[in-house]
């Protein structure tokens, strides 16, 4: 299915189903893409995550019913006489109906949502915040043509450090795990530290022969749909692995190899939003072979204007090839 034609089926899948116990699995499942590409390309093309579309569709959904039932209780309703206590029975009723497993953890999420909380707004309605069913919409591109070369490679061993990322946090954790990484291992060691040990030793070692942090590389093989492990990565050389390392295996495709010029992270961002916005979209010679997705960087100074990185992505060729 067309790239842009399975956004809009998911978001009126969504929306036929947003009382009921989906999330972006379910989703990517309706639209038959991998879990992985379909957050991936939702977030870059909507400016939000799969959950956090659900929890403010959801949310506004529920101001509507606090309104609702207080424009109720202006009537001949029971509530009216019996109070706060009627109010925070249906205070309850919303929270179950909106997927909340308390009314607490229902009127945190109301109020941070709409500034103000669902007694409140029942009493001053015009405070809703409105968040109604995105349209998605196609626009097409002239000039700039990408940059990207289309490349056959073997399989391929990599060794590296592992992480597991929600897809809803991982824009923000996953710059924090490669700080980790460089503050420990990139430079003569962290201030302050006596000698390294033999573990120690061993892992430095191996960062240098196999230069692990060469790659950043994406792998949706949870089964949850909600999260994926992230591997800060180097080519394999074989010998020991060292504890707190792992080794894994990336498969033989061809692969769409996008050049990404200039200071990071703004650069990888900028190209990564036109793949899945421009690139992707209706593209009748490929698409994705698998949910793996392969960051390159260079080495150097990251923060430079003519600073080289590169995106990834496995492709397979549609319709004849020769």
């Amino acid at each position: 299915m067309e790239w842009m034609a399975s956004l809009r089926k998911s978001i009126d899948y969504m929306e036929e189903h947003l009382l009921a116990d989906i999330g972006a699995k379910e989703v990517a499942d309706a639209v038959h893409i991998s879990p992985f590409y379909f957050q991936k390309g939702f977030k870059i093309v909507t400016g939000y995550s799969i959950g956090e579309y659900l929890r403010n569709r959801r949310l506004y959904l529920a101001g509507l019913d606090v309104i609702k039932g207080g424009n109720d209780s202006q009537k001949n309703n029971p509530c009216k006489e019996k109070g706060k206590g009627c109010a925070e029975e249906k205070i309850i009723d919303l929270a179950y109906k909106y997927g909340y497993d308390t009314p607490e953890s229902f009127t945190r999420a109301f109020s941070r949502f709409h500034g103000i909380s669902p007694i409140r707004l029942r009493e001053q309605p015009h405070f809703i915040k409105v968040f109604l069913p995105l349209v998605i919409e196609i626009s097409i591109k002239g000039g700039n043509k990408m940059d990207f070369i289309i490349e056959k490679r073997e399989s391929v061993k990599m060794i590296g450090f592992e992480r597991e990322f929600s897809y809803d946090t991982s824009y923000r954790e996953i710059p924090q795990f490669w700080n980790e990484f460089c503050e420990r291992y990139c430079g003569n060691g962290r201030k302050g530290d006596t000698a390294p040990g033999q573990m120690e030793s061993e892992i430095r070692q191996t960062i240098a022969e196999c230069m692990v942090g060469e790659f950043g590389v994406c792998v949706d093989d949870i089964e949850d749909g909600k999260h994926f492990r992230y591997y800060i990565a180097g080519a394999y050389q074989g010998g020991k692995v060292p504890e707190g390392m792992k080794v894994f295996e990336i498969p033989a495709s061809e692969w769409a190899k996008f050049k990404c010029t200039g200071a990071l992270p703004e650069a990888l961002q900028a190209v990564n939003t036109r793949i899945f916005s421009e690139w992707l979209p209706g593209n009748q010679d490929f698409e994705m072979a698998f949910p793996i997705n392969v960051e390159w960087y260079s080495g150097g100074n990251t923060g430079s204007s003519d600073y080289e990185s590169g995106i990834w992505i496995p492709v397979q060729r549609l319709g004849f090839s020769e």
